[in-house]
This record gives C-alpha cells, structure tokens and sequence, in this order.
C-alpha cells in the first residue's frame, strides 16, 4: 500500500475541522469547546483515509 495525496476538498474539510477543534480547545466557544475532541479527531481521521485510499 502506497499513500497518496488526498483531493483538494478532503484535506481543506481536514484542515478545517482540525482548526476548529484547535480553536475551540483554547478558546471558549460553545458549540467548538463542546465538540474539540471530535472535532480534531474527524479531521485527522479524514485526512489519514484521504492519504491512506486513493481517488478520496
């Protein structure tokens, strides 16, 4: 198995939701600081099926 680059609209999805878990672990956002953990572990989890699978 060869990882490969994920497609340009999972990885911004991935970033997007690792930044917002970030933001909602060091600031006090409520629906953010409720859900960071899920937040960063989504965006982590997509970004390792987009490298792990190819055409994702």
């Amino acid at each position: 198995m060869k990882p490969s680059a994920p497609s340009v609209i999972v990885w911004i999805i991935g970033l997007i939701l690792g930044i917002l878990g970030i933001i909602g672990h060091f600031f006090s956002v409520d629906i953010l600081t409720a859900y960071n953990y899920w937040l960063l572990l989504v965006g982590f989890a997509l970004l390792a099926l987009g490298t792990t699978f190819k055409g994702i």
